[in-house]
């Protein structure tokens, strides 16, 4: 008897109860599809695992594995104990099955002490060998912030297959590593070991988040090559790479080429024609992806909603969040929300935005806030900007979350007030929390180049310092004016222009254009948003210089040419 709801579950298991058979084969259907189901119950799969007096490994596994998936994935982990106890107990000892789904839940949890116990656990039981717990263990360690204990999982391994450099891979692009992701794979190639799509998924991530295009194309003919190309996963991963890496019309070109389009690839091109400023293109995308009978999901609409943000289309905004559980049955979440708060706080209706909080069915979260605080900050309204840091301070902000208070400061400092703003880097400091650098990166020849503020470790340096000088002395001849106002610092203006001349792009920039020929695009990544100075001097230098500029901030694309900017100054 095949089981597709709950309902057939739980009428076969009234008839197993009635024919008091514990042994019967279908129990153990019903309970794997309880437990693994999306259309199962956990609490019903636990009932079934309770009523036994003596259940076997499979039971306990199967169990285990289910709340490694679920929401909360620290079940698993109680659930073991009883495993570790005396046998007499009745309950099953851990074995190679078991292992894995634990180190799963440690990985969603971030219990990384934890995950060390267990590492341990598995040396006592002889385990350590076993290639799939090595992958896990690889998994763990990665998604917990400890690359080197991955790193010396993987390089114990004494025979490495695809799927241990790919976890090794992805491990990396999880850990916030994707520069070293791309060396990895590389070194994958070089050995020659075969890749398939998950490790090809996996790269393409760490090039969409490094804008390294050259890497990302380079991959695009290894998929080609080797027949993997058609596949979905590939083939949204490919319009995602291009996207974020610039190239909204490669993104376009590989979108097109699909034969049979899912919603990951709609959705992943309506969100790079969204990202790039192209918003009408991105709405009459979705019309056409509708037409096509595709249900749209929570993403898509996540990608419509930035459309309209980015546009500044408030009213259809609006329609869009109220229609989403009506027409298409995605009910909003907190990410839907956000989106209208950003849109309508960019459009400068803070009021409304801060009404809409309100009124939303949700709690907001720290990243809602800071969004209205930030448009607050902007559009100078200090007195709404000082009630929504009470609110901010009231939200469970992290323990790392160093970006509400560095925002908190920016606030003060803007409003000249010194001596709030040192009283937030005092509280700051006593928590031991640190401003996060911003950083550029720009990929030349294959190689990715990364710059910090006022970065003189480049080995270049020095041509690079030569160039930004050579200039400013270009852009003050068109009448440059820097916006000292940026610099939120207590210093005097001489030392406010030389930290405004240093920010990160700049060097990016100054170095593009020392290294590539007149005429020719130059690409910058950078990771946090950029600062009205820094889009003023790149406007003037698209024009000065001709180059057309294409830089990607925390919130969206720029396209900088001929003196203008493809977000029409609207970021």
């Amino acid at each position: 008897m095949e089981i597709t709801t709950m309902s057939q579950a739980m009428q076969l298991h009234a008839q197993i109860l009635k024919a008091s058979n514990q042994q019967n084969q279908n129990l153990s259907k019903l309970f794997t599809f309880s437990a693994l189901s999306p259309s199962g119950d956990l609490s019903y799969a636990r009932l079934i695992l309770d009523s036994f007096p003596a259940p076997n490994s499979y039971y306990y596994n199967t169990m285990i594995r289910a709340y490694s998936q679920s929401s909360d994935p620290i079940q698993a982990l109680l659930l073991f104990l009883p495993m570790l106890e005396d046998p007499t107990h009745h309950t099953p000892r851990p074995d190679k099955f078991t292992y894995p789904f634990l180190l799963k839940s440690c990985a969603r949890l971030r219990l990384t002490h934890e995950g060390k116990q267990l590492h341990g656990l598995i040396v006592k039981s002889g385990l350590e060998w076993d290639r799939y717990i090595q992958h896990s263990l690889i998994h763990m360690y990665c998604l917990s912030g400890e690359s080197a204990l991955a790193y010396t999982v993987f390089d114990r391994m004494p025979d490495r297959d695809v799927v241990s450099w790919t976890s090794m891979i992805d491990g990396l692009v999880e850990d916030g590593r994707p520069i070293e992701a791309i060396r990895l794979f590389e070194q994958m190639v070089d050995d020659g070991v075969e890749v398939n799509d998950a490790t090809v998924v996996s790269v393409l991530r760490a090039c969409a988040e490094t804008g390294a295009l050259g890497v990302g194309s380079r991959v695009h003919g290894v998929v080609e090559g080797r027949g993997i190309g058609l596949k979905a996963n590939v083939s949204s991963a490919l319009i995602d790479m291009y996207a974020k890496c610039g190239c909204i019309k490669s993104a376009r070109q590989v979108f097109d080429d699909i034969v049979d389009k899912d919603v990951f690839a709609w959705t992943a091109m309506i969100s790079g024609l969204a990202s790039h400023g192209h918003c009408q293109d991105a709405i009459d995308l979705f019309s056409k992806m509708q037409g096509c009978g595709i249900k749209p999901d929570e993403r898509t609409m996540t990608a419509v909603l930035s459309a309209c943000r980015n546009a500044g289309q408030v009213a259809e905004g609006y329609a869009y969040l109220r229609s989403m559980q009506n027409e298409y049955g995605v009910r909003p979440t907190i990410q839907h929300y956000g989106c209208m708060v950003d849109l309508l706080a960019r459009a400068g209706h803070l009021k409304e935005a801060e009404e809409f909080i309100r009124k939303m069915p949700i709690e907001p979260d720290v990243v809602m806030c800071r969004n209205l605080i930030w448009a607050c900050k902007v559009h100078k309204d200090t007195e709404r900007a000082e009630r929504l840091i009470i609110h901010l301070r009231q939200l469970k902000m992290g323990s790392n979350d160093s970006g509400s208070y560095v925002l908190i400061g920016n606030v003060y400092a803007s409003a000249g007030k010194w001596h709030d703003k040192a009283r937030v880097r005092e509280l700051m400091k006593q928590k031991g929390l640190v401003k996060p650098p911003g950083f550029s990166r720009i990929e030349l020849d294959g190689e990715i180049h990364e710059f910090a503020v006022g970065d003189s470790g480049h080995s270049e340096a020095e041509t690079i310092y030569r160039k930004l000088e050579e200039i400013e002395d270009n852009l003050r001849k068109e009448g440059y004016d820097p916006k000292l106002s940026e610099v939120l610092l207590e210093i005097d203006d001489e030392e406010k222009a030389f930290q405004l001349s240093h920010h990160s792009e700049k060097l990016a920039l100054a170095f593009g254009l020392i290294r590539t020929s007149p005429g020719s695009e130059i690409r910058i990544v950078k990771n946090l948003r950029s600062c009205e100075n820094c889009h003023a001097v790149m406007k003037l230098i698209s024009k000065v210089y001709q180059r057309e500029i294409i830089m990607r901030d925390r919130i969206r694309f720029h396209h900088f040419k001929n003196g203008d900017c493809s977000c029409r100054d609207y970021w």
